[in-house]
């Protein structure tokens, strides 16, 4: 094969050095852009320096920078578990900011506010956590500058108490992590399986350089005879750095292979086994499409397609019956403008003539209560612009109208209310004075049962968590429980027991899959217009369809992790036997060097005794002699000349100390010619 040759070019340069000068030069100025880049974000240095690389092997950093970078570390799994925690419970979004509104008085987006925050502490501190790995795969010493330090105890200080608020006041926050997992398990299994075969690319590469350097190390130290402590002591920080490194990947690596042998997810059975879909009892109506507790929310809800419907009740100081979830009318009417001075007063003080009379949607079409709800159209605005607060009775009617189901909460008066103990039977009679069918009516009060177990035997009573033991004995069949009661064994008691369960509130589409899949009966939701249009459940797999999943990303992972950990060994192997080439002939030409210098005469610098001058000093022939010097003291002349290449000085000293003298001038014969 004819091998390229560079052509020399006119001014002594050629087209192939200046080609690899410019390659070398973008080279390095790209790393060193990167280097820069790195630096800059972890120690704010914007400016390139000659940083010193740290020995392979030895300690990356100070003590205080180790405990840093373990504290960034720290950092970024409290975020990272915070904006899971509450990724997971975007069902309770609204609540969150009711909650807040009750403390500030303003309607906002407080939870998008805590997600957006959760989000930018992680992304701070996983940013800054893979540019410090950067940082050591480089064998740059870390340097953290004092803003980071600063800032990793801040996010540390933040998360640690927002997780301990969120224990306290929302414990049952937890079980939604939970269940989040029971249905996204087998996804996050194959997920991680995913991310360990992309870290072992560059973790096969790190183990197998450090095998090659031990390698490497251990042939120079028997080719050179070099056995000391110290070669030893290197010796073992590389053998634990690759253990420390290697271990826990592929334990981890074997853990999430046989994952899967302990996952249990609702949503992985056979199609026969998959229940009925869990049909909508409408909370409030449909909140996400019309203003709350309206008759326009029922009407859409009933558009949907709902099963049932839910409200609230309260009643007015005048006996009247009227539908409101809040205490007070701040939040859904326009009582700051009529009565600014009852803005806060309790509801049910209120005279139905003056409650008639508010708005009770335009609050809707101004704050969009919900962050995902749909764009309204103008006859939609318009007509929920003008929406009232309804009575009990109009309800009623819809109900009896559309045969739906009817369940609400009812709250008791305040004190110094007229119905204080009687509106449980004042409720009752407006209901069968509507003439509406009893077992359209799930009676979820407690309080008065056996009166309106008398009075109205046709309605179909509702329990709360209650013990299967006193279901049976109060003869209920259904319950209403809080969707996260789920998580404990997925209620595969009641199940067992013949005892129809509804869960509240359920707005997201995991959920209601998760519902789905565990045999629930119903589901009470904001979210109607999203959740009707679900044929089939998320997430659902038999489990067959998982096991062959299973196996396949399992063989691949394997697969391919055992060629990248292959490939990489093969070529630290390859270039370590190149080393080792090197040094051999390297060893070689040196042994032929020193033989060679063996068989060379060397002339003895030690002085004969005979001889009182110094060898150096040339004879100059006597004043007016024509002889010249000799060919023998020429030779000697030259030899001495090419085996010292330093100049002569005036005094110089052989190995045994001896000073000699030499002349700074050589004397130079003039031939005198023959007249």
């Amino acid at each position: 094969m004819v091998k390229e040759v560079n052509r020399i070019e006119p001014g002594g340069k050629s087209r192939g050095s200046t080609k690899n000068a410019t390659s070398w030069i973008t080279h390095i100025f790209n790393y060193r852009r990167y280097i820069t880049f790195l630096t800059g974000i972890y120690s704010c240095h914007w400016e390139f320096r000659q940083w010193e690389k740290t020995e392979l092997g030895s300690c990356c950093c100070s003590r205080i920078e180790q405990v840093f970078f373990l504290l960034l570390v720290i950092s970024f799994s409290l975020s990272v578990i915070l904006l899971f925690l509450w990724i997971e419970t975007s069902n309770e979004y609204f609540d969150f900011d009711w909650v807040a509104y009750l403390g500030t008085g303003r309607w906002f987006y407080w939870s998008i506010v805590m997600l957006s925050f959760g989000g930018t502490l992680t992304a701070y501190t996983s940013l800054l956590m893979v540019v410090g790995f950067l940082l050591l795969w480089e064998r740059i010493e870390l340097y953290m500058h004092n803003c980071h330090k600063i800032l990793i105890w801040l996010v540390i200080i933040l998360c640690v108490f927002l997780l301990v608020v969120i224990s306290k006041f929302w414990h049952d926050k937890w079980l939604i992590a939970g269940l989040s997992l029971k249905i996204f398990a087998p996804y996050v299994h194959l997920c991680s399986i995913a991310v360990m075969s992309l870290i072992s690319w560059p973790l096969a590469f790190y183990v197998s350089h450090l095998e090659a350097e031990i390698r490497i190390r251990r042939f120079k130290m028997t080719c050179f005879k070099m056995q000391n402590h110290q070669g030893r002591d290197i010796f073992r920080r590389l053998r634990a750095l690759q253990v420390a490194i290697g271990l826990p990947f592929v334990v981890l690596l074997i853990c999430l292979y046989l994952l899967p042998l302990g996952i249990y997810s609702p949503c992985i059975q056979k199609k026969e086994d998959l229940g009925p879909r869990p049909v909508f009892i409408a909370h409030r109506g449909a909140p996400m499409a019309a203003p709350e507790n309206t008759m326009m929310s029922f009407e859409k809800a009933v558009e949907f397609g709902a099963y049932g419907l839910e409200t609230d009740i309260y009643l007015s100081y005048d006996e009247v019956s009227f539908l409101m979830h809040d205490y007070d009318l701040s939040r859904t009417t326009n009582i700051r403008e009529v009565m600014p001075e009852a803005t806060y007063n309790h509801s049910a003080f209120f005279n139905w003539t003056l409650l008639k009379t508010l708005n009770a949607g335009k609050w809707f079409v101004e704050q969009k209560p919900y962050y995902k709800m749909k764009r309204l159209s103008e006859a939609d605005k318009r007509r929920a612009s003008n929406q009232s607060i309804p009575k009990l009775t109009d309800l009623l009617e819809l109900a009896k109208k559309e045969k739906k189901f009817l369940i609400f909460d009812l709250f008791r008066p305040p004190p110094q209310h007229p119905l204080r103990d009687e509106y449980v039977r004042h409720v009752v009679k407006e209901i069968l004075d509507s003439k509406i069918e009893q077992h359209l009516i799930l009676w979820l009060t407690i309080f008065d049962r056996d009166y309106v177990k008398e009075i109205a035997p046709g309605f179909q009573h509702v329990g709360r968590f209650f013990s299967i033991e006193r279901l049976e004995e109060e003869n209920i069949s259904i319950i209403n429980v809080d969707y996260k009661k789920l998580f404990y064994s997925g209620l595969r008691e009641y199940k067992a027991a013949n005892i129809n369960i509804n869960l509240y509130v359920v707005n997201e589409p995991w959920l209601y899959s998760l519902a789905w899949c565990s045999r629930i009966n119903s589901v009470t939701t904001d979210n109607i217009p999203l959740l009707s249009q679900l044929n089939y459940p998320y997430f659902f797999m038999t489990p067959g369809y998982y096991m062959w999943i299973w196996l396949l990303v399992d063989f691949t992972s394997a697969t391919l992790i055992t060629i990248v950990f292959c490939f990489h060994w093969w070529k630290e192997a390859k270039k370590e036997k190149s080393l080792e080439v090197c040094s051999v002939s390297s060893e070689s030409i040196s042994v032929k060097e020193k033989g060679d210098n063996q068989d060379r005469p060397r002339l003895s610098m030690e002085p004969r005794e005979r001889i009182t001058e110094s060898p150096w000093i040339i004879n100059t022939p006597a004043k007016g002699s024509k002889k010249p010097p000799s060919i023998k003291d020429r030779e000697a002349t030259s030899t001495v000349t090419e085996i010292h290449k330093t100049p002569i000085t005036d005094s110089s000293k052989d190995t045994y100390g001896t000073t000699y003298t030499t002349t700074s001038e050589t004397s130079r014969e003039t031939p005198t010619s023959k007249k």
